[in-house]
């Protein structure tokens, strides 16, 4: 998700960048001291409460009572371009392509399901709201809601780069573009909120639906295993080459990426429509391959001296920064397009577990499904670690292939919008 195009926001309080760093420093440094003290009253807490959404929720008080604008700083811009392809880099290091394919079609099904949800949710979610606002239907010009849902849905199949494309396509005026921003930013962390919850209490939730755990709980079972028989104490040279693998890495994909946008704008412009000209597309796709290529290699056994805790630790940093983005006061100044936002997002959280309850998929199908079509992948990865760190890869390889279905799927969508909508 991105916010391109926001109204202009009051100075926060804290504008040094730095400061701002520290302060989402200190919040995890808070959560995960708290979340393993041996206090009855923490022990209690996150007996109910994730760990991991509390470092997600703490940073967005930051944004909502003004202390920090998320707009303004530029964390968050450093964690997406910086620390999440290298954290890519280390989580898919250690991959087992093998182990994942093992886990059979589910993924790839849920994954669709979800594209599926998000292309008819916005027409029945605008056809839904036009019984109390009929005012919302008929309008023709750039201001027009069905054109500003549409640009969404470019967000929600792809990420922002998506979306761009989609209020290029038709024609979404700066207003209406800025108001689905709110939307997007409001109800899909509402929504990550809620699959957090779901990645702590994975366990339960399966066993009462009856789910087949058996590939994922054999994926996770092998990475453990291979981490165990390898481990040893790491010294600080495992730890220079882990921060230079990762970061070497992401250089590499942040040069050929400042090649390959240019490059495709030139030559292929109609290629625009696969995301092509999205440098953090290309980021994400080439940091991706060369984990998985790094994971034939030697190079796996980074994973023994901690490789993907140290992926993790940029991980939570990228978690918080999301968090920063979420306002729950901007529920108040949209009420009537956040009302939309919330049909469309039930009508994929339903068509989600309408699927996942036939085909007795686990939750973390439905879960990485959904945020790899909703978050993309600066999401995706963190659900899927929700659940264990092994399974991140599964979501950064869902999150690519939702940046190639975006712009078709969303482009459907408005047309299905643009009938119902004009």
């Amino acid at each position: 998700m991105s916010a391109p195009l926001s109204a202009p926001l009051a100075t926060p309080l804290i504008t040094n960048d730095a400061t701002v760093l520290g302060l989402l420093a200190i919040i995890l440094g808070f959560v995960f001291y708290s979340s393993n003290s041996q206090h009855p009253v923490w022990k209690k807490f996150y007996q109910y409460v994730p760990a991991l959404l509390i470092c997600y929720l703490l940073p967005s008080l930051l944004n909502t009572f003004g202390i920090v604008s998320a707009e303004i700083s530029q964390v968050d811009d450093v964690a997406k371009y910086y620390l999440l392809p290298a954290c890519l880099v280390l989580l898919t290091l250690s991959i087992d392509l093998k182990a994942i394919a093992a886990l059979g079609n589910k993924a790839i099904i849920m994954f669709l399901t979800g594209t599926i949800g998000v292309v008819i949710g916005g027409p029945i979610a605008l056809l839904a709201i036009s019984v109390i606002w009929p005012e919302l239907i008929g309008v023709s010009g750039p201001d027009a809601v069905w054109r500003g849902m549409a640009a969404l849905a470019g967000s929600w199949i792809g990420g922002g780069a998506n979306m761009l494309a989609m209020k290029e396509i038709y024609g979404a005026d700066g207003k209406i573009f800025t108001i689905m921003v709110t939307v997007d930013i409001v109800v899909a962390n509402l929504w990550m909120a809620v699959l957090l919850y779901f990645a702590a209490n994975h366990k339960r939730i399966d066993a009462k639906s009856g789910a087949d755990t058996s590939g994922i709980d054999k994926l996770i079972a092998k990475v453990e295993a291979f981490e165990r028989d390898h481990a040893r104490r790491p010294e600080l040279k495992d730890f220079i080459f882990i921060i230079a693998i990762a970061f070497g890495a992401a250089g590499f994909a942040h040069l050929a990426a400042d090649f390959l946008v240019p490059f495709f704008k030139v030559n292929y412009p109609e290629l625009e429509k696969f995301s092509l000209h999205s440098k953090l597309f290309w980021i994400i796709v080439l940091v991706t391959s060369v984990g998985l290529m790094f994971s034939f290699t030697r190079l796996r056994q980074l994973e023994a001296v901690g490789a993907s805790k140290v992926g993790s630790s940029f991980l939570y940093i990228l978690v918080a920064t999301i968090g920063l983005h979420m306002d729950i006061t901007q529920i108040i100044e949209a009420p009537k397009y956040v009302v939309i936002g919330l049909i469309w997002m039930a009508v994929h959280v339903l068509l989600l577990f309408i699927v996942g309850k036939m085909i007795k998929a686990p939750i973390f199908y439905l879960a990485v499904g959904s945020k790899a079509n909703i978050g993309g992948a600066a999401s995706a990865p963190v659900i899927a670690s929700a659940f264990h760190p092994s399974l991140a890869p599964v979501g950064v390889l869902l999150a690519v292939l939702g940046y190639a279905l975006g712009t078709y799927m969303a482009w459907i969508c408005g047309q299905l919008l643009r009938i119902i909508g004009s």
